[in-house]
């Protein structure tokens, strides 16, 4: 039973804290429409290449492509925890944060359907031993764990895993691979301005997921703070096996992708995140708000 309203009893919006400024940035910047993107010169560069380049972009675009209906699937139960709580200001990112993932879905089914010849056909044989843990295991049960029990504990370790890992390393680090491919070579003009949209709607949630764990570990204290540094160290072996697996199975590079260079690309996101969160172990909730307020 609701017995008032955020928005009538006087005490409003409050348009200060990052989750609004992050909601302005999502009204501002995320109205655009994957339907819009040319993919014509994408699909004449695709005919181009080598087999062994295709099977290549295949495979990141097919994990790419999973990836973001996995996160689009698995995020309601964090909205839902945020609701019942009564955040308000939270709650209205969030909607942005639902239809951002649901259309890099859309964009990436266009792609495959437009410029490969696999539209419609099976293509999850790209998914990677450690891919299928961590996007088909890990995440969907640290999310479906908020439904029955939307502790703090549960909550850190749900955005560390949606936030800090798949969107924060892994997504990241497959866009810096795939943009490099595509900018170095001068190939996939559509392809890389979605991707450049993706990039700007991601770095949105993962300032949001830096906040929320912050947030949660300024509140909470240790036993949250230990919880998410035990998620992110579980999830490090995977996750940096992930790239070995993705890249690392080819005699000769394609494109001539450095794995080394992707490696350190992703353990650097990896340290930045723990860093970032560590540093609020020792911040008010006004402070971290002060601090994110530049992302």
């Amino acid at each position: 039973m609701r017995t008032t309203y955020q928005t009538t009893n006087g005490k409003g919006l409050n348009r200060n804290c990052l989750p609004m400024r992050l909601w302005e940035k999502a009204k501002k910047y995320g109205i655009w429409n994957p339907s819009d993107i040319d993919f014509s010169q994408d699909m004449i560069d695709f005919k181009k290449l080598t087999q062994q380049e295709k099977g290549f972009i295949l495979l990141a675009v097919s994990q790419f492509q999973a990836g973001e209906e996995a996160v689009t699937l698995d995020l309601l139960p964090l909205i839902m925890a945020i609701a019942k709580e009564g955040r308000l200001e939270e709650e209205l990112f969030l909607t942005s944060f639902l239809w951002e993932e649901a259309k890099h879905v859309d964009g990436f089914n266009r792609w495959i359907n437009e410029v490969t010849p696999f539209g419609g056909k099976e293509i999850e044989s790209n998914h990677v031993p450690s891919y299928q843990l961590i996007l088909n295991q890990i995440l969907p049960q640290s999310l479906q764990a908020l439904v029955d029990d939307p502790s703090p504990v549960n909550q850190v370790k749900a955005s560390t895993t949606y936030n800090m890992i798949v969107e924060g390393v892994l997504a990241e680090t497959g866009y810096y691979g795939l943009y490099k491919i595509v900018d170095s070579h001068q190939i996939f003009p559509g392809l890389k301005t979605f991707v450049g949209k993706l990039k700007q709607d991601e770095s949105r949630h993962i300032a949001y997921g830096i906040y929320l764990i912050s947030r949660l570990v300024a509140e909470n204290g240790d036993e949250v703070w230990d919880a998410f540094q035990e998620q992110m160290n579980m999830l490090l072996m995977p996750s940096m096996k992930l790239v070995e697996e993705t890249y690392g199975n080819h005699d000769i590079m394609p494109f001539g992708v450095d794995l080394n260079d992707i490696l350190n690309y992703a353990m650097g996101q990896f340290q930045k995140r723990l860093a970032r969160i560590e540093k609020a172990r020792n911040q008010s909730l006004s402070e971290i708000n002060a601090d994110l307020m530049e992302v």
